[in-house]
């Protein structure tokens, strides 16, 4: 939480507030009994954790995903969790734009270059792999906050966009200057890029598998930042290596399960796979993570925290 957000909380009289930064597993079974409520940015607190926390009344993630909290148990032991519905979804759409750009660009590729002091191959470099975005087709699968921001920005790059959500109608998507695409399998064939804008729940886990894969162009990107395990990320390597599609940017995987926070505890010879594939980007979890944003959610957390203890 922003220190904005810290300072105000701490100003309420009837609040006494701790700042908890190890949160190792350890530390979070031995720290959370004490409180009666907690404001969620990092970490997962699971069954075993709260069946200890008999004070414990209200938990406020700092985002809108709750798959690092045990929502059964809460509903079970009537804690009240609270997100932030009304957070910015400017910065994860520009941060899917972002990796659009760099991956279509070669950003990353030639700033390497520029500072190995490598001009001469960076001026005869064959680009066959560097495109334009003008009149590239985008698949964005989840049209909620995200994928309504999203779709303003591929719009403003003349690009043209389709929507795969069963749960929102064709006449709001083209009110938006979207197609709406009935089956996912369509919208793949015809997508240059695909945008993953889902939560993760049984619905959508392994939304993405080589199966998918396998009906994209060659010449096709996946951006996922929304939750690691909505793509299959064996299948994704699989994919990566035998050219089935061009490349991927990532600001989530499925071993973040703390959010990177134990990332070398639990990394396995599959993500060193995936890290040292030259064409995939990897930024951790940080999408809608900007000074605009972080300032306003850690008000929206605290005016929830305080209108639930009033």
């Amino acid at each position: 939480m922003k220190d904005k957000g810290i300072n105000l909380l701490k100003s309420y009289k009837d609040f006494d507030c701790e700042i908890v930064t190890d949160l190792s597993r350890e530390n979070l079974l031995l720290k959370l009994p004490e409180f009666d409520g907690i404001t969620l940015r990092r970490g997962k607190i699971d069954r075993e954790i709260l069946s200890k926390c008999d004070k414990l009344k209200v938990i406020a993630r700092h985002g809108v995903g709750y798959d690092s909290v045990d929502t059964k148990c809460l509903k079970e032991k009537g804690i009240t969790l609270l997100v932030a519905h009304n957070s910015t979804s400017t910065s994860p759409a520009e941060h899917i734009m972002f990796m659009i750009m760099n991956i279509y660009k070669g950003v990353s590729m030639f700033d390497t270059m520029v500072r190995n002091g490598d001009f001469v191959k960076a001026i005869h470099l064959n680009i066959e792999q560097n495109f334009e975005l003008f009149d590239k087709t985008v698949l964005i699968a989840g049209f909620g906050r995200i994928g309504k921001k999203l779709i303003k920005k591929c719009l403003g790059f003349d690009m043209k966009v389709l929507v795969f959500d069963p749960y929102v109608d064709d006449v709001t998507i083209a009110s938006f200057g979207g197609v709406k695409i009935t089956t996912l399998e369509e919208g793949l064939k015809k997508a240059d890029i695909l945008s993953l804008s889902l939560p993760l729940n049984n619905e959508t886990k392994n939304f993405i598998t080589l199966k998918e894969m396998k009906l994209m162009k060659k010449s096709s990107i996946i951006i996922n930042a929304a939750r690691g395990g909505v793509i299959n990320e064996d299948d994704l390597i699989d994919a990566l290596n035998d050219k089935k599609i061009l490349g991927a940017g990532l600001d989530v995987i499925d071993i973040e399960s703390s959010s990177f926070n134990n990332i070398k505890k639990e990394i396995n010879s599959y993500f060193n796979e995936l890290k040292n594939l030259k064409n995939v980007i990897i930024t951790p979890h940080i999408a809608g993570w900007t000074f605009e944003s972080n300032v306003k959610l850690s008000q929206i957390i605290i005016d929830k925290i305080e209108t639930y203890f009033k």
